[in-house]
């Protein structure tokens, strides 16, 4: 404990800005602080809230100490989080105050959450009986506090009649504490029926759950194997230890589905958190966690900031997918950091995947994680059939994007009353519009970026920095009218075609960017598991886990999209998609296909993916990586350089160059502008980093840093360790 005492005037507190270590603050005589306890304090001209942290504290007069101001009425953040705070800080190169920031972001929830006015039965008896009251009374008779609103709807009666009773002491007033956001989860409610393959992987994971002790395990089942309800039973396992446990889920439009099938298990809905929640369900979910109150959440990658007091499982569904990794502030990968947080607070955690990471799967080969494999479908349902359309050979007709093959198959599939998914990996209408006329591109004013055109609205849209315009009627370069071509397919066009071939077909599109948000598109994940769609078309939202028991046809519009980008796990990427999305169909039984629409039908990635082989996919990925020296086997940091003018960023990346230190096992590619040289007005540089696996990355990184110039200006450095993305 903390004193006010001639030993310990003063307290070190982490703030929420970027600041490399804690300030030191003045605790006033009578106020008692703990490491952990969240404070307010003067922060120039401001007040903001700050972490009491741990050790020690600057040698400073005690004149020029400013005081805390406030101990806020909640529960300290533990050690183990305190210290998973100062991981992240060290190993992603941040500024220990912005990764606070994370953990600081329901300011509302550092108070107690108010206690609601009730009323609760006297003795008293009512001058004279009515229905009405009689049913008030009947209602209320069990004894307990009721809220005046409650008690009326429950007896079906109005609130005057409610009001009348209490005026005639029949009622009293007491203090109700607050609802729980969501109610506990009983892990023996609806126990499963698992297949021996499920019963095997559950066995491993409840084993894990169930000691407690930090383990890795990765649960590794084809699409529709039942890997949730597997792990399920790990979740079951730490509730009957008391412990609280997180789920992270890469898509929040995934957590509607998840919620119904965890509730069918649980009895009740694990609490939700992701950046669609309202700001009042935000601060409660985060007061009750911190309290303990709430036992499971279900949430994006942000979730592994909750300050839990007792965690003691993570999982982490889909654990392949790109959406956990944040680059915006503080660069981190959510998978490597839940590892991370179950490490230092001694605990088990679940990856699960259909297609796990290259990373993960030599991790598992190498006896780091443990690997739960599931080889078939639930209820032995067959996975699809697939085969490679290559369209050297069957190409879509003039200003067509769908082949003649796949038309068939889609034909065909109608006239069973079965549905058919069109995939392809771009939003919008089309990816580029010109003039016919004078050969104008339209392209972003402050990004070096095509404008995507988006015909459902109207509008030409930068999907990097989200400038928009209208789409004109003339060229703004020459003037000439109704000569603007849409060049390339998007989800819209292809949508636009589906209904040309098939006009009396329901079809509907599925897209990210589409007006009404996540609400919208739950409705309409709804509305395809219920049948009310025969032809859908989406984007790689469709690919995430989604369950449509009437989907026998999958069509991939155009599987080389994402292998020409040079991006290092391009071939990884591809083919976890198109594996991930091809699953979606005859998840039920019913006999299902799966058309892949290529021009390289003897790309390795295609090859492995129509074979079914994906056992040889990862064999000769992880072969090219361990010879190239890449992540796992090797060690990647990008350094992005941005400034308002381009010779300004090149300028200070080239003295960032020249500052890096000499290492045997490190070495520096670039400056080079960035594939996206220009976004948001800004210029970018690149230089990557490239390290061997047991390389002092980190230590190198802050030395060139370090000696190199300082940013001024404009200029604005960003590193990414570990990064996903090049461009």
């Amino acid at each position: 404990m903390m004193r006010d005492s001639p030993s310990a005037p003063a307290v070190p507190v982490l703030v929420p800005m970027p600041a490399e270590r804690p300030y030191t603050y003045a605790v006033p005589s009578g106020m008692r602080v703990v490491p952990g306890s969240i404070v307010r304090v003067p922060l120039g001209p401001r007040q903001v809230a700050g972490i009491v942290w741990d050790g020690a504290v600057e040698r400073i007069d005690a004149k020029r100490l400013r005081a805390i101001e406030e101990v806020f009425d909640c529960p300290p953040i533990d050690e183990p989080t305190r210290r998973f705070v100062d991981w992240v800080a060290q190993y992603t190169l941040s500024a220990p105050g912005m990764v606070a920031r994370m953990l600081l972001r329901a300011p509302e929830a550092f108070d107690p959450e108010p206690w609601i006015e009730g009323m609760q039965r006297t003795e008293a008896v009512p001058d004279r009986m009515t229905a009405a009251r009689g049913r008030v009374l009947e209602t209320a008779a069990d004894g307990l506090a009721w809220t005046r609103s409650g008690l009326a709807h429950a007896a079906g009666v109005s609130s005057t009649v409610i009001d009348g009773l209490k005026a005639q002491g029949v009622f009293e007033t007491v203090m109700i504490p607050p609802r729980p956001v969501v109610a506990a989860p009983d892990p023996a409610y609806a126990c499963p029926e698992l297949t021996p393959d499920q019963e095997d992987a559950a066995r491993t994971l409840r084993e894990a759950a169930a000691e407690g002790a930090f383990g890795v395990t990765l649960l590794d089942g084809v699409t529709g194997s039942g890997k949730t309800e597997v792990y399920f039973e790990a979740v079951a396992a730490a509730l009957e230890k008391g412990r609280q446990v997180l789920i992270l889920l890469p898509e929040i439009a995934l957590t509607h589905a998840f919620l119904e099938r965890f509730q069918d298990r649980f009895g009740a809905k694990p609490a939700e958190w992701h950046s669609d929640l309202a700001p009042r369900m935000r601060e409660r979910v985060w007061r009750q966690v911190a309290e303990g109150r709430v036992r499971v959440v279900a949430g994006a990658r942000s979730a592994l900031f909750l300050p839990f007091g007792d965690l003691g499982l993570i999982v982490v569904d889909e654990e392949h997918d790109p959406a956990y990794k944040q680059e915006d502030r503080v660069f981190y990968n959510a998978r490597d950091m839940a590892v991370v947080r179950a490490h230092i607070g001694g605990f088990p955690v679940v990856l699960a995947s259909a297609t796990p990471s290259v990373e993960s799967r030599v991790n598992a080969d190498q006896g780091r994680y443990r690997r739960a494999v599931l080889k078939g479908r639930f209820a032995d349902a067959a996975l699809p059939d697939l085969k490679a359309v290559d369209l050297r050979r069957a190409p879509p007709a003039r200003g067509g994007f769908l082949s003649p093959v796949l038309l068939d198959e889609v034909k065909a599939t109608l006239q069973r009353g079965e549905q058919s998914l069109l995939f392809l990996n771009r939003r919008g209408y089309a990816p580029l519009t010109l003039c016919r006329v004078c050969g104008h591109r339209f392209g972003c004013p402050v990004c070096s970026a095509w404008l995507v055109e988006h015909r459902f609205r109207g509008q030409l849209v930068c999907h990097h920095c989200g400038h928009a315009e209208k789409r004109p009627e003339a060229c703004p370069e020459c003037g000439t009218f109704d000569h603007l071509a849409a060049c390339g397919p998007g989800v819209e066009r292809i949508a636009e075609e589906a209904v040309q071939h098939f006009p009396e077909a329901r079809t509907i599109v599925l897209s990210s960017d589409l007006l009404g948000g996540v609400k919208r598109l739950r409705l309409e994940l709804e509305a395809i598991a219920k049948g009310e769609a025969d032809i859908v078309i989406g984007t790689q939202l469709v690919a995430k886990g989604h369950n449509f028991p009437n989907m026998t046809l999958v069509g991939v519009v155009d599987a080389d999209l994402g292998l020409a980008n040079g991006d290092p796990r391009a071939a990884e990427r591809t083919f976890q998609l198109l594996s991930q999305v091809t699953g979606r169909a005859g998840r039920t039984g019913k006999k299902s296909h799966g058309l892949l629409q290529t021009w390289q039908p003897d790309h390795p990635v295609m090859r492995a993916i129509v074979s079914g082989d994906a056992e040889a996919f990862y064999r000769r990925e992880i072969a090219e990586r361990e010879r190239a020296g890449l992540p796992p086997f090797g060690r990647l940091a990008g350094v992005i350089v941005s400034a308002d003018t381009r010779g300004e960023a090149e300028t200070h990346a080239r003295a960032l160059r020249r500052a890096a230190p000499e290492a045997a096992d490190i070495f520096v590619l670039g400056p080079a502008e960035a594939p996206l040289a220009l976004v948001g007005g800004r210029h970018r540089f690149r230089l990557l980093v490239h390290g061997e696996r047991r390389a002092d990355m980190q230590g190198f990184v802050r030395r060139m840093l370090a000696e190199g110039p300082k940013a001024r200006g404009s200029v604005r450095v960003q590193v990414d360790i570990d990064p996903q993305s090049f461009l």
